[in-house]
């Protein structure tokens, strides 16, 4: 009986300190459920501002899709290759929500060997076209599934979730990609057009600091002058390739001038990183 009776004691403290352990963890999810809610209300502004200039830029891209697409169709060699740069500049600038879906994105701006052959579809698709066999012949299918697909994302582009958390991870995740893509002429390895989609990444990161910085000013002056005066620098270093048609040939740059864009980003990057400090409670 003895045992028994300390057996059931042992029971009953182990369900109390379960019954504990639950209420504490619930408690815990329950204030950081308060802590997210109170930040996305207090960021509402910013992130529905954000919402309506990434939509811009996905609708722009709507167009200017159109009318590459148009050329490519039409047989217009050097028009599909005068509009491929600037066209893609409005998806990069809003790809932190453009690459939300997940199933989209590949079929936009996969690059050779990101997917199956058989799958590869989107704009690097295309510019191998134009740009390694010289021609759009045969590209015209590719050209119009890339219509389809950007339809598509501007119509799913509305449900998108525009949170705090997304923008500071977005304006950091828009740097990563220059710094592993844009730098090394991965990205446009056909067109070499990768100056186009540096700087419009970077113009991207650029506008979500912007709508963050009255928030980041209030908490920490320094870092948010830090971090406009490494913008500055970039583009100051990208001014230096600019051209009447936009930027020049990503193969046109030196090895030393390829190395300053990428000391500048890296620079860059590592105060943007810190920009979270604006949802922290004071």
């Amino acid at each position: 009986m003895k045992l028994l009776k300390v057996s059931g004691i042992l029971l009953v403290s182990s369900s109390l300190l379960f019954g504990c352990s639950n209420t504490e963890k619930d408690a815990s999810t329950e204030k950081v459920k308060e802590t997210n809610n109170a930040s996305t209300d207090a960021f509402k502004g910013v992130t529905d501002e954000y919402r309506k200039y990434a939509i811009g830029e996905i609708e722009e891209f709507v167009k200017a899709t159109e009318a590459f697409t148009t050329a490519v169709k039409n047989g217009e060699l050097d028009k599909a290759k005068e509009l491929y740069g600037t066209s893609r500049m409005h998806y990069e600038r809003s790809e932190p929500i453009a690459e939300v879906f997940g199933d989209l994105d590949p079929k936009i701006d996969a690059r050779e060997g990101d997917v199956p052959e058989a799958e590869w579809t989107g704009y690097h698709r295309i510019e191998k076209g134009l740009w390694v066999e010289n021609t759009t012949k045969g590209y015209e299918q590719y050209a119009d599934q890339l219509m389809k697909d950007v339809n598509l994302l501007r119509a799913k582009v509305d449900t998108v979730d525009v949170t705090p958390e997304l923008l500071i991870t977005g304006a950091v995740d828009l740097l990563n990609e220059v710094s592993t893509s844009k730098v090394t002429g991965e990205e446009d390895r056909y067109s070499h057009t990768d100056l186009f989609d540096f700087a419009a990444n970077v113009e991207g990161a650029e506008k979500i600091y912007q709508l963050l910085n009255p928030a980041l000013t209030k908490k920490d002056a320094a870092l948010s002058k830090d971090i406009q005066a490494k913008f500055d620098n970039v583009y100051n270093l990208l001014k230096k390739h600019k051209t009447d048609g936009g930027y020049k040939s990503y193969t046109d740059l030196s090895q030393a001038e390829v190395k300053e864009l990428s000391q500048a980003i890296d620079a860059l990057a590592e105060p943007l990183s810190q920009i979270g400090i604006v949802t922290e409670a004071s």
